[in-house]
């Protein structure tokens, strides 16, 4: 696993570079520029669109605008909007929010302009079952101006870096986070997780594009709803932090905040990095793959579709994802304090390896787990028997870290319970070693639990009412989790249908079910891991979809244009909006 995260380290560093983001905002810059800040008519136009005004039954397509919505937010409105910006926040700080907050205002022009070019090249032979997103954008493009081979080449090479995201970030991200916030809280072992993920997953999925956005319909809209109330609940209780955790977020993203407690500092440039990562991750703009579930939408207005897309962003990324980091941020979970100290017990920092003096590494010679405080306790319960928790102590090395702007660095470490330890057993820890010329400081001789993903989340709302975290956030992970990786297998599909045709999409389908099972095996367990895993997945599809978006840029902005002055003048054909329970069940299109 190690081998393999170096690995990852390394990709990662290149395709996630900041020129790389600076491109990719540009682009979204670009694109609000050229519509004449669109995102204005995706909050109007696009809210009525969605209300049925302008569906006809006639028209191509297999589900109506509110369940395509609905499918492509159950791909973004998910684990990333929990997990995702607790990571952003435990490794970027509070800046990374501003930036985050960039990515979804930007995000919505992406959004417009890429799901607007699917839906002018998607594949109606079938108007019941169409096909589209960025590789029939390349394929019919590149055919159209009479580079037919070129433009199959470019969009194999975007289904294959689909097909890389489907199986990390669509899949495998949201099976490891589900396990382990269920093990965590619940002490469900991580394998049993898998198994039922897998088990509902598949039942959805056999069920093809209608069955998913039938589904979609139907959690999405539950599973926000119940989010956000208890969002509000914990931010009401918090309400007095949230005008100067607001003015941290805007502060930290130009001067960065100090390191302390559980947060060991974050450069401007880090914020930068991990707000719009993580963003990109949630909102999945540019990536390219909303646009193949919008294409099912039953409509002959490809620029109605890309508008109504607009929404997703904001709903994701303003409204989600700004009220999880609120919480985190206002609860003081991003900075937490120690949960257990040494300070009575003693500890000392030790060479690991006595013979090697030319590149030193150190550890400590604690072995037993200190009694966990009073206040830890009415958290988060006391140390918990059966399963590992990951804690850390921080340590002062010889060099500033670039990326943190400090000389403090976290020494992990695996706790665990050892029955034979004493007459009643007890709680003992593996610590993990560091490289330094010279001995690290102690710090503070605290422990400090990891709470990597949304298990940060979990506890933010633990510190305003224990045991909330436990219920909320779990039930929570597991809704989004399912919608996420039911939305998500639909688009490695039709990848695999552009590929390998229709034969190959049962085979595709195990394969999807079995990666679940792998994901939840508990090989993955710190925040860094977790993100090489999943922004392996966004930044190869980036790279891929934001050449075609650029290339093909010019058709759909000229179509946006068009649309916008008929609809200005009167010329859209409209109706009284539908029932909001025809509209969930589809009904308005049938």
């Amino acid at each position: 696993m190690e081998q393999l995260m170096s690995i990852l380290d390394v990709v990662n560093g290149v395709i996630w570079h900041e020129y790389v983001l600076y491109i990719v905002l540009g682009v979204g810059v670009l694109f609000t520029l050229w519509s004449g800040v669109g995102q204005y008519r995706a909050l109007t136009h696009g809210a009525q669109v969605i209300r049925g005004k302008y569906d006809d039954k006639n028209d191509p397509g297999a589900i109506n605008h509110f369940q395509a919505l609905s499918a492509a937010l159950s791909a973004t409105v998910g684990l990333g909007n929990i997990a995702g910006v607790g990571v952003a926040i435990a490794l970027g700080g509070p800046g990374a929010i501003f930036y985050m907050w960039l990515v979804g205002i930007f995000g919505m022009a992406l959004k417009m302009t890429e799901v607007t070019q699917s839906m002018m090249f998607r594949n109606t032979d079938n108007p019941d079952e169409p096909h589209g997103g960025p590789m029939f954008v390349a394929a019919r493009g590149f055919k159209d101006r009479g580079m037919g081979g070129i433009g199959k080449i470019v969009g194999g090479i975007f289904v294959v870096t689909l097909l890389i995201s489907t199986i990390t970030g669509g899949n495998m991200f949201q099976a490891w986070a589900v396990s382990d916030v269920t093990s965590k809280d619940f002490g469900v072992p991580v394998q049993v997780t898998g198994i039922i993920l897998a088990v509902i997953v598949g039942m959805v999925i056999l069920g093809g594009i209608k069955r998913i956005g039938a589904v979609a319909g139907r959690i999405v809209p539950f599973m926000c709803v119940i989010y956000l109330l208890g969002a509000f609940y914990v931010l009401a209780m918090t309400f007095d932090q949230i005008p100067s955790m607001l003015v941290l977020i805007v502060k930290s993203a130009f001067n960065p905040a100090e390191a302390q407690g559980a947060f060991i500092g974050g450069s401007v440039g880090f914020a930068l990095l991990w707000g719009m990562k993580r963003a990109l991750f949630s909102s999945e703009a540019g990536q390219g793959s909303s646009p193949i579930a919008h294409s099912a939408a039953k409509t002959d207005e490809p620029v109605r579709e890309g508008i109504v897309a607009g929404l997703e962003p904001f709903i994701d990324t303003i409204v989600v994802c700004t009220l999880t980091s609120l919480v985190i941020l206002a609860t003081g979970a991003w900075n937490r304090g120690e949960e257990a100290s040494y300070k009575n017990i003693g500890v000392n920092v030790i060479q690991a390896d006595v013979t090697n003096t030319e590149s030193p590494s150190w550890t400590l010679d604690a072995r037993y787990l200190p009694e966990r405080s009073a206040e830890a306790k009415r958290i988060e319960g006391d140390w918990k028997t059966g399963i590992e928790t990951n804690v850390f102590m921080l340590l002062e090395v010889d060099t500033v870290n670039e990326d943190t702007g400090t000389q403090i660095t976290r020494l992990n470490g695996t706790a665990h319970f050892e029955s034979e330890m004493g007459d009643d057993g007890t709680f003992v820890v593996n610590w993990d070693s560091l490289e330094n010329p010279t001995p690290p400081r102690i710090v503070d001789h605290g422990v400090y639990v990891e709470y990597p993903g949304a298990s940060l989340t979990s506890h933010a709302f633990n510190i305003v009412q224990p045991g909330m975290g436990k219920y909320l956030v779990v039930i929570a992970a597991w809704l989004f989790a399912i919608s996420t990786m039911i939305s998500w297998s639909y688009y490695g599909e039709q990848g695999v249908v552009y590929l390998f045709g229709t034969k190959a999409v049962l085979p595709y389908k195990f394969i999807y079910c079995l990666m679940i099972l792998v994901a939840s095996a508990g090989f993955i367990k710190t925040d860094a891991q977790l993100d090489n895993l999943t922004a392996l997945g966004t930044g190869v599809m980036l790279w891929a979809n934001i050449p075609i978006m650029l290339i093909f840029g010019s058709l759909a902005m000229k179509a946006y244009k068009d649309y916008i002055r008929r609809l200005k003048s009167g010329e859209l054909d409209s109706h009284a909006p539908a029932s909001i329970t025809d509209v969930v069940e589809g009904k308005d299109v049938e």
